[in-house]
């Protein structure tokens, strides 16, 4: 259980709403390129504007060191003009005039405050390791132990962000009630319908690169039963491959440069347990000077070129496994979609689950790139905002916000 923006009176009550409006910038310009996710915190906004809060709006680009690491001033003025409403930029965090500012708020004004990943105390390495602190430490850094005097509630919308422990993200919890915005509400919605009990047979289908990740998505969603077949493909096919016993050459250096070498052994483990549960591609497509050739797979024939995309055959026989499902999960491209050649498979996926009547969930990231670009994005119940907390939710995993938004129900919900 947790809280949500309809859970409290929350008219002329002043909030700390943390978003995540991290956009991709023009490297030569410094222009915002893509307004996805400041389009997406348009509802949790106009809810509160409507219920007339005092809005104070918390939030981060890239971090330090990054070419993106900008001022949020112009991440400011796009969200003015998402929302056809005022939105107030104070280029500062904690200085006397941004408290003077937030006590001056009227019932549905919004402030939106500097980049705070411009405090050093916002990006420390410790935050990483959250399981082993508490909140009151992050609680009592300078900046939220300042802030948090001037406001009633803290609104968490910041899904994207929501496997990580920094102070804006969980630090004002410790003071106040912590609630979801209607961003983390839907995603909660989602994820949880295709992980408690999804309808069957329930469907994932797990690609990409962040092959770590992804294996222990596979890991859980068989373990608990909640998957009835896993769809591989990309470089998570390739150590499923490898672990099968398929010769596929050069690809081997490829998943060791990655990283990913210990990941065969745990593929190996994984087909042991749970069998045909786990298809892997029957063809592939291979990057031969540039040009797209396919090839079924033979054991004791090698693979002495790029895998870059899965082939036709793989194709029809996903789509089939996707046709009949109730429940589809779906992360990480199927190939290197960034070149036409090798699109198909990735085209395929996309397409294979908007045809479907599956409820159908595509998570972040690469994919629902893919989606957008294809044009089918309408087609798909949810996309998640967030690629690496999305797989880390599906993995089973603790997300350090999630897990205080459920603790601010507990303390709060007797009071």
């Amino acid at each position: 259980m947790y809280y949500t923006i309809d859970d409290f009176d929350l008219k002329n009550k002043t909030v700390a709403l943390r978003v995540d409006i991290n956009s991709p910038i023009d490297p030569s310009t410094k222009e915002i390129t893509d307004l996805t996710r400041i389009e997406a915190c348009k509802d949790t906004i106009c809810d509160l504007v409507k219920k007339g809060s005092k809005i104070v709006i918390i939030a981060h680009q890239s971090r330090p060191g990054k070419n993106d690491y900008i001022s949020l001033e112009q991440h400011s003025k796009k969200l003015s003009e998402v929302l056809n409403y005022p939105v107030k930029f104070i280029d500062s965090i904690i200085c006397t005039n941004v408290i003077e500012e937030i006590k001056n708020l009227e019932s549905g004004e919004i402030l939106m405050l500097e980049n705070f990943r411009f405090l050093a105390e916002e990006v420390m390495s410790e935050w990483k390791k959250w399981e082993n602190i508490t909140p009151e430490k992050q609680a009592n850094t300078i900046a939220i132990s300042k802030l948090a005097p001037f406001f009633d509630y803290f609104i968490n919308d910041a899904f994207a962000a929501a496997h990580r422990a920094q102070p804006s993200l969980v630090g004002f919890a410790y003071y106040m009630p912590m609630l979801a915005g209607r961003i983390l509400e839907k995603e909660l919605q989602s994820l949880n319908k295709a992980l408690n009990d999804p309808e069957k047979p329930c469907v994932y289908a797990v690609g990409g690169a962040k092959a770590d990740d992804s294996i222990e998505v596979i890991d859980n969603v068989l373990k608990k039963d909640i998957a009835d077949k896993v769809l591989t493909s990309g470089i998570v096919a390739n150590i499923f491959l490898k672990a099968k016993g398929y010769d596929i050459g050069a690809n081997v250096d490829t998943i060791e440069k990655m990283g990913y070498k210990d990941q065969i052994d745990i593929a190996k483990g994984l087909l042991i347990k749970y069998g045909n549960k786990i298809l892997t591609p029957v063809d592939v497509a291979l990057n031969i000077n540039n040009e797209r050739v396919e090839r079924e797979l033979n054991e004791n024939d090698p693979i002495n070129y790029p895998i870059f995309d899965m082939g036709r055959k793989t194709m029809a026989i996903y789509e089939e496994e996707l046709k009949n499902a109730r429940v589809i999960v779906a992360n990480g491209p199927a190939g290197v979609f960034e070149d036409p050649n090798f699109m198909a498979g990735t085209k395929s996926l996309i397409e294979s689950i908007a045809n479907s009547e599956a409820f159908s969930i595509i998570g972040g990231g690469h994919l629902s790139a893919a989606t957008e670009k294809i044009g089918l994005s309408n087609k798909i119940d949810h996309i998640s905002t967030g690629g690496g907390a999305c797989i880390e939710y599906l993995s089973g995993k603790k997300l350090p916000v999630i897990e205080l938004l459920r603790d601010s129900y507990e303390k709060y919900n007797n009071k």
